[in-house]
């Protein structure tokens, strides 16, 4: 039974139609709201690539305010895993819009349906539920949990892991002189297992996981102090690349922390509420994390993210005071209620596995076609292209990223989110086969415009 009991078709998005190009790119309504904009901010990315402004959007679909049209393959960035404008979401968040929109920590009849709900997704004793309105605060919390559970202070990440933009987040990841700070005392970063580029294989070619643990149990032992509270992981890399790890690789590393007394803390902001075809990224492969952060595709926009764990941690957590200003409002929690009652009633985990096979398999096509594609990765809609020097040198190929993504945009597709030699893609999981195949037509043209442009 639906809390919002709504009457609409799976198919509410397909009256808007096909890329249409009216203009070339940025348009001259574009380009004046840009100029006007454009002094007060610093923008970055993609919106310094080509600068158009979209104005509203159906679906898979994004118009700009020059009448153009787009077939957006990054979901926002990796946030309207329901397509742009749900009907049942778009209600949802309205309804309580006009109702009540904030009073805090007080229980109210859609915060603990949203309690229940998400608790059910999530299976047995994951029940403990603290609700935010970004990502980098859940990963804060989740770092100042696993710390009071624990009683130990130092925490592990992989190498270019990205768990935010605020102070302890941001030092759980890559970090350059940009942020303005070194890394925080107590926090470190080891080899990711990552399949292309792997540090240690195996006689058969295979990436060695073993050595990998055996790598991490030294670095323990020689560079931390023995007191580690927590390993915190993207189960699939999101700004490292889409990276996808040897299927025995959480299984093990759960195991492995489990013997240390260690927390395993899956960071799904990225990879959860549905955008890889599971609930949870980390149930493609077992390996019970002890606490997930989700965010991003949680609202399918509306901002707001949770940290779940089990309620045996209650006492060493509910003295943190874990609140915060916006988490839990009723807005969000109807618009996260909406989310998992959209995707149950549409089967949309099942249309997210059957829509990642379609896509690598095209990518796979792809990649036999143009020598610069150095691998393809993903799984459901959480896609990455990587791009070399020709002829399997393996050499990142530093601007084909933001080269295809201009060249993409022309033709009407947004294609995901370019950085220097990767390219991460994002489709909605609502998609059908006609219209994943469109895209992948249009990332060939994109492919093709590139490849020339680049003189490969």
């Amino acid at each position: 039974m639906s809390f919002f009991d709504m009457d609409y078709k799976s198919d509410w998005w397909k009256g808007e139609g096909s890329p249409l190009l009216k203009s070339p790119l940025p348009g001259p309504r574009s380009k004046e709201i840009f100029a006007k904009g454009a002094p007060f901010t610093s923008l970055t990315g993609r919106a310094s690539l080509c600068p158009v402004v979209f104005e509203h959007g159906v679906g898979p679909w994004l118009t700009d305010v020059d009448g153009n049209r787009f077939l957006d393959f990054s979901s926002g960035v990796y946030v309207t895993s329901l397509g742009h404008s749900h009907p049942r979401v778009s209600s949802a968040v309205a309804s309580y819009a006009g109702k009540l929109m904030n009073c805090h920590d007080y229980m109210t009849e859609i915060r603990a349906l949203y309690f229940e709900k998400i608790a059910s997704t999530m299976g047995p004793g994951m029940d403990y539920i603290h609700l935010y309105d970004n990502g980098s605060t859940a990963v804060e919390f989740a770092i100042r949990a696993a710390r009071s559970i624990t009683g130990r202070h130092e925490i592990i990440t992989l190498f270019q892991d990205h768990h935010g933009k605020t102070m302890g987040a941001a030092a759980l990841g890559r970090m350059n002189t940009s942020h303005n700070t070194g890394r925080t005392q107590g926090f470190y970063t080891v080899p990711r297992p990552d399949t292309y580029r792997p540090l240690w294989r195996r006689e058969d070619g295979r990436v060695d996981v073993e050595q990998y643990l055996s790598f991490y149990e030294q670095f323990i032992l020689e560079s931390t102090t023995g007191n580690v509270a927590a390993f915190v992981v993207e189960p699939i890399q999101g700004w490292g690349g889409t990276v996808v790890y040897p299927d025995d690789f959480f299984p093990k590393l759960s195991a492995f922390c489990r013997e240390r007394g260690i927390l395993l803390v899956a960071d799904e902001i990225l990879t959860g509420a549905g955008r890889t075809g599971k609930w949870l990224a980390t149930e493609h492969w077992g390996g019970k994390p002890n606490i997930v952060t989700l965010g991003k595709g949680l609202g399918n926009g509306f901002p707001m993210s949770a940290l779940i764990t089990g309620k045996e941690h209650t006492k060493a957590i509910a003295p943190l005071g874990m609140s915060s200003t916006y988490g839990g409002n009723p807005m969000a929690c109807a618009a996260g209620l909406a989310v998992i009652e959209s995707i149950e009633e549409e089967s949309l985990l099942e249309n997210c596995r059957m829509l990642g096979t379609q896509f690598m398999d095209g990518l796979e096509q792809l990649k036999q076609k143009y020598s610069f594609i150095g691998d393809v990765r993903g799984k459901g809609c959480l896609l990455g292209m990587e791009f070399v020097s020709p002829h399997e040198s393996q050499e990142p190929l530093v601007d084909a990223g933001a080269v295809v993504y201009e060249e993409a945009l022309k033709l009407g597709l947004v294609a995901g989110i370019p950085t220097k030699n990767l390219l991460r893609l994002a489709p909605p999981i609502i998609l059908d086969n006609e219209t994943a195949g469109l895209g992948l037509e249009l990332l060939g043209k994109a492919l093709d415009a590139a490849q020339s442009r680049l003189g490969l």
